[in-house]
């Protein structure tokens, strides 16, 4: 059954539903770490996060993907103090504002060409290396206790890692959602019942008003770090990745992209959602799992729409008590599929030195406690990488 025309449809079969959780496993440890760790509401987290998968579903008409923003994701989940989740807010307006002003007036591809690849590839090998550092935490928890307290934690863990190794790309059995559902199974089992039933009801999505100190510190510590992944990872690869996949799909070009990726988060901040954005390996791994319409993504949102909506309580309760080694198997993945990223300037040394330079950075500032990293690799990488280029060194 689908819908279609003009080179997009809509279909629901067995392939749009194996391929519907064909980006679980990046989207829901972020967004359950974020509820867990940062407190955020659960039913505003979900809701939205699912009314954004069935509009970009309809608006495209390809599995186009919508995920949590990688790199203020990990900053807030490993901040110390905790940041509030008004910061993560206020950043996504800002990254909202920033990239809808881009996409109005035209200059992604030009930015793009200015921002060296191994920039990019830096901040996303800090920010894999920031995931695994949280994930290691979740798995083995604190090294001070003793071991045999921690021991059926390691076991969990490493038994989650396994899973999610035996099972690789497998369509049918997706290991991230096993994964997730037994998690939610122990925690609701673990649940007083007469708490469990308290928590389902129907909720609406928290609203939030955004002050100046807000914006101020989410714009500075959240979203200069978050632009220059989005334009090259959510806007341009993305682009590219339905150019191959999707030959005939000519009008989604960066620029359309990066307005559907604006507008998205100058409304969901103020619904208390998670800050979102479509992505290249969003789109690979739908594709990849038998996807080819907008109707995975169609599921993939109802389910967490109607979550949300009925059972957000549930969810919040449930993820106070969830597993955490499971949830850091998955974050360790997710981790490490980014840190593979920058096997892509390997051939470049200019690029290969400056993508290791700009991920020292950001390891080396977050394990000294400084919440800059980000920011400074950016301009530091840049610098050093024309440097490089001018001085004709590494070349």
């Amino acid at each position: 059954m689908g819908a279609r025309g003009r080179g997009w449809g809509i279909a629901f079969n067995r392939n749009e539903l194996g391929g519907a959780f064909g980006d679980i496993g990046t989207d829901l440890p972020l967004i359950l770490a974020l509820i867990a760790i940062n407190g955020l509401d659960a039913t505003s987290a979900f809701v939205m996060f699912g009314v954004f998968q069935l509009l970009t579903a309809f608006r495209y008409g390809i599995p186009m993907p919508v995920q949590p923003l990688k790199a203020m994701a990990a900053i807030m989940i490993t901040s110390q103090p905790v940041l509030p989740p008004e910061v993560l807010f206020a950043g996504g307006l800002v990254v909202g504002a920033i990239i809808l002003i881009l996409g109005l007036t035209g200059p992604i591809d030009r930015i793009t060409a200015l921002l060296p690849a191994g920039v990019v590839r830096g901040i996303q090998l800090g920010l894999g290396l920031t995931l695994m550092l949280v994930a290691f935490g979740f798995m083995f928890g604190d090294v001070a206790d003793p071991l045999i307290e921690r021991l059926p934690d390691i076991l969990l863990a490493v038994a989650s890692v396994v899973v999610v190794l035996l099972l690789g790309r497998n369509t049918r059995f997706p290991s991230a959602l096993l994964l997730i559902a037994a998690g939610v199974g122990l925690a609701v089992f673990s649940l007083d019942f007469d708490l469990l039933v308290k928590g389902i009801g129907f909720q609406l999505p928290q609203i939030f008003i955004p002050t100046l100190d807000h914006l101020v510190e989410g714009g500075l510590f959240l979203a200069v770090p978050q632009v220059p992944l989005s334009i090259a990872n959510s806007i341009i690869a993305t682009s590219f990745l339905v150019r191959d996949l999707y030959p005939r799909r000519t009008d989604i070009t960066p620029r359309r992209i990066s307005l559907t990726y604006g507008a998205m988060n100058l409304v969901s901040p103020f619904f208390s959602g998670v800050p979102i954005c479509h992505g290249s390996g969003g789109l690979a791994g739908h594709h990849r799992f038998g996807a080819r319409t907008g109707g995975s993504v169609i599921i993939y949102g109802a389910i967490f729409l109607i979550l949300g909506l009925f059972f957000g309580g549930v969810i919040f309760e449930a993820v106070k008590v969830f597993p955490f080694p499971i949830l850091g198997a998955l974050l360790l993945f997710e981790g490490f599929a980014l840190v593979k990223l920058v096997t892509k300037v390997q051939d470049s040394r200019p690029d290969l030195l400056v993508a290791l330079l700009v991920g020292a950075l950001v390891i080396g500032f977050r394990v000294i406690g400084i919440p800059f990293g980000f920011l400074v690799g950016i301009l530091g990488g840049t610098a050093v990488y024309y440097l490089l280029v001018r001085k004709r060194i590494l070349l």
